[in-house]
């Protein structure tokens, strides 16, 4: 945690983690990019991948915040950046790659970066396409905050602008022009009107939500607006393809000029898998669905079921005050080791 790694800064993390994995005789070890990879290959029936990125977001500016660079502790808890997001998880497959020599599945450890930022960037991503045979899997677990419980799935997220025009007239002579900010109001009062959906997938019920996320116009105040637009982000059920996303949102705002700025599919949880289904009965506790977007969607895409499973409180991920406790990311190792040991 005391590696500052924010997104496009991961270079010197990757070296340490590329330095602890190859002294390790066991594990064969790949680095592309600032993405390290490692594996046992020991021709187990199974084979399970342990994922997790290792960058974080900016760090806070706010005088005072603990959730920062360099960690610091109080008691048996850690502040700082990453300590959930996911710092936490990624010290988990550290040391699970050192310990367990001999694991009764064969494991697969990916530490990806750029994670944080646009999904073209991702490390994982960029894994997928050049290394596809390291991500050829029967389950994934991302290390992803869950406070130590298991979350199949998760929704898929999509964003648009949806653009409103009008025509610029000076605002003494109002009249004279058309206000594409009035014209947006209806946007508005749609969003703020739709009653978003819980749906039942593979029985995990997935909350889906629908908000305008960001609104700009105008060029001056004394000037009609001309132009304006409105930013909306969908969080839509796994149920759901990208395609019959987008078609809800554009029935909702019919009549609307709106453009898809960026889609990531969700994932079905797959816990009927029998890998998927050993762990979960392993760990013991009842399984969640993820609302927000992670990356068991890529594996979910590639034919691998995934999970999230990790320390911390995923509430407090991105916060001025980051932490988490030490007895989480104790508890979350002893889970994976015994069920991998």
């Amino acid at each position: 945690m005391d590696i500052e790694s924010v997104s496009g800064n991961e270079a010197a993390i990757a070296g340490a983690v590329e330095s602890a994995l190859r002294s390790l005789d066991h594990l064969e070890v790949v680095r592309d990019g600032d993405t390290v990879m490692a594996r046992t290959n020991l021709g187990r029936a199974e084979r399970i991948i342990l994922a997790g990125h290792l960058d974080t977001v900016p760090l806070p500016t706010v005088p005072g915040a603990r959730g920062t660079v360099p960690s610091r502790w109080d008691g048996e808890v850690l502040y700082g950046r990453g300590a959930t997001d996911m710092k936490g998880g990624v010290a988990v497959q550290l040391a699970l790659a050192a310990q367990l020599t001999e694991p009764t599945r064969d494991i697969t450890f990916i530490f990806y970066d750029h994670e944080e930022v646009d999904a073209s960037l991702s490390g994982l991503g960029r894994v997928a396409r050049s290394y596809p045979a390291w991500l050829e899997a029967d389950f994934a677990i991302l290390l992803e905050p869950t406070d130590g419980t298991v979350e199949g799935g998760c929704n898929g997220t999509m964003r648009f602008q949806a653009r409103t025009t009008g025509k610029a007239a000076h605002s003494a002579r109002a009249w004279m022009g058309e206000n594409a900010i009035h014209a947006a109001a209806e946007i508005l009062v749609r969003l703020r009107g739709h009653e978003p959906a819980t749906v039942r997938v593979e029985g995990l019920d997935y909350r889906e939500s629908l908000n305008a996320v960001r609104i700009s116009g105008g060029t001056a105040g004394n000037v009609i607006p001309d132009a304006a637009m409105v930013e909306i982000n969908y969080r839509f059920a796994p149920d759901k393809d990208l395609a019959q996303a987008e078609a809800y949102v554009r029935n909702l705002l019919d009549g609307f000029d709106l453009v898809v700025t960026d889609a990531s599919a969700g994932a079905r949880p797959g816990l009927d898998r029998p890998a998927a289904a050993s762990f979960v009965a392993a760990v013991g506790a009842e399984p969640k669905p993820k609302y927000g977007w992670t990356d068991v969607a890529r594996f979910s895409a590639l034919g691998v079921p995934a999970v999230n499973f990790g320390p911390g409180d995923a509430l407090l991920a991105h916060s001025d005050d980051e932490h988490v406790h030490a007895e989480a990311i104790r508890e979350c190792l002893r889970a994976l080791r015994t069920w991998l040991g």
